[in-house]
């Protein structure tokens, strides 16, 4: 026999008190073959943005608390299903009422109790303010970040890393961390003080792949140090190189290295460049956008390597 037992909440809109009195229902009228053991009863509903829980989730969009905790908010089910499925630490699942028991969203519930997580049932209205979205996926995951030093990088040979100096667009962030993965890349370095690969919009940009490549951080001074052993070639970008990307050897271990959105490459890291390269422009336009010229450079070291 299986009973469950229901504290409502306070509700304060109409729409809450149906919502909460529909899932109360759902739960008074669930048969005992539903009911996984591993997960346990399900969750008490929430209806209330003041909520403590919710309150955390949305703090997230905030860089200071995502530095604060270490968490960061990933979005649907599939990109949290593989995430939880590489090892990454899943602390907290918000997640559409009345949707437990489906296939996509069980796993991850028992995931996350294995972890010793919490699972948050909510309304729509609160997975909309949570994920800031007026269409919002069916679950909201706060993963744990994971960052890597420059010292750990121990390049083979068939290595491809992309080194971002101060990039402050998110979308391209994201792009790129799409690319690398596409590409077979194996991580990022990011120069300076460039946007959080953490940010929601970076991670939406990059459709999982967050999860796919490595990430370090450094200063200017911490590169430099880092290029000058670096044992393969080291490409730069710059309006003013002679060589056409196309023509450059990309064999050995290969750091692809690309400048700010609007300044370009500093001197400096110009220098420790091994070799640098231009892209060739036909028409009236001297550049091309950060994510797209990555996207081109990575594809041609994967066609000449192959």
């Amino acid at each position: 026999m299986c009973t469950s037992f229901l504290f409502l909440p306070d509700t304060t809109t109409p729409l809450n008190r149906v919502f909460a009195l529909a899932y109360h229902r759902l739960l008074l009228s669930a048969k005992p073959s539903h009911m996984t053991p591993s997960v346990g009863a399900i969750p008490e509903l929430i209806t209330s943005a003041a909520n403590a829980e919710v309150k955390r989730l949305r703090s997230l969009h905030q860089r200071k608390y995502r530095r604060q905790t270490g968490w960061f908010l990933a979005e649907g089910t599939r990109i949290c299903t593989e995430a939880v499925a590489l090892g990454w630490e899943l602390h907290r699942l918000a997640f559409l009422a009345g949707r437990e028991d489906h296939r996509s969203i069980r796993p991850l519930i028992e995931a996350l109790i294995d972890a010793g997580g919490r699972s948050l049932p909510v309304t729509e209205p609160l997975l909309q303010r949570i994920s800031r979205k007026d269409n919002p996926q069916m679950v909201v995951g706060a993963f744990a970040q994971r960052h890597i030093e420059l010292s750990d990088i121990h390049p083979n040979q068939s290595d491809i890393w992309v080194a971002l100096d101060r990039v402050r667009d998110p979308g391209n962030l994201g792009t790129i961390m799409r690319t690398i993965d596409a590409t077979g890349g194996r991580g990022l370095i990011l120069i300076d003080d460039c946007t959080d690969p953490y940010s929601v919009e970076a991670v939406r940009s990059s459709m999982g792949a967050v999860f796919n490549v490595a990430i370090a951080s450094c200063s200017q001074p911490e590169f430099l140090a880092f290029a000058a052993e670096w044992p393969g070639r080291i490409h730069g970008t710059a309006l003013l190189a002679s060589t056409d990307f196309r023509a450059v050897a990309c064999d050995g271990p290969l750091i692809i290295l690309m400048g700010n959105e609007q300044a370009g490459l500093p001197d400096s890291l110009i220098h420790a460049c091994t070799q640098l390269i231009r892209m060739p422009m036909r028409g009236r336009s001297d550049s091309l956008n950060l994510a797209v010229a990555t996207g081109v450079v990575l594809y041609e070291a994967l066609r000449t390597r192959n």
